[in-house]
């Protein structure tokens, strides 16, 4: 029976094909390929499966799949700001509440509401599932400018003190691969591919 949640549900799911075309400024670990929002969700699912052990608390391992899943929708409307973009704030999140409010407000209210609110969680970063779930996000690009040689931290001149800065966060969430983090930074360093 085809009922009016099923054609609300199969309309979200039409819309949010545009998040593949959502191209980030990181390019996919060695390659000149940028990354689309479509693949960093995925790829931060399965980060979330494979490093769960790691989480400074234990976490809800669905609840962070579904944050990671849906942290860059709203993107979709809002567009992807580069993190270390110095003309413009990445925390444009009046514009992303909009989106998360028309995207997700597309499904069924009960599903609306729970992934706005999952969002919102994921937003804030007070959670010890949110914690996690960031710490993956930016965790990932770090390993990919790593494996580029720089990267985008070439591509753009960002320094040393500008990754520590927005990776060190990553800690909130697991020591251990903010651990992991700092000494690919230093190595970076050593090997000139980050500037200092």
């Amino acid at each position: 029976m085809i009922t009016n949640d099923l054609l609300k549900q199969i309309q979200f799911i039409k819309e949010i094909d545009k998040i593949k075309y959502i191209q980030r400024r990181t390019c996919l670990l060695n390659s000149d390929r940028p990354e689309n929002d479509a693949e960093h969700s995925w790829h931060l699912a399965l980060m979330a499966i494979a490093l769960s052990e790691h989480a400074n608390k234990p976490v809800d391992i669905l609840k962070v799949i579904k944050m990671v899943l849906i942290h860059d929708i709203v993107e979709i409307d809002s567009g992807d700001v580069f993190v270390y973009d110095k003309s413009k704030s990445h925390k444009n999140t009046e514009e992303e509440f909009a989106a998360a409010k028309r995207i997700f407000g597309l499904l069924p209210e009960n599903q609306a509401k729970e992934l706005i609110d999952l969002w919102k969680e994921f937003e804030d970063g007070e959670t010890d599932d949110a914690k996690f779930a960031k710490s993956l996000d930016k965790f990932e690009p770090l390993l990919q400018n790593f494996s580029n040689n720089g990267g985008t931290w070439d591509k753009y001149n960002v320094t040393y003190n500008e990754v520590y800065t927005q990776k060190k966060s990553i800690n909130k969430g697991s020591d251990t691969l903010w651990e992991y983090a700092e000494n690919l930074l230093n190595e970076s360093v050593d090997k000139g591919i980050l500037k200092k």
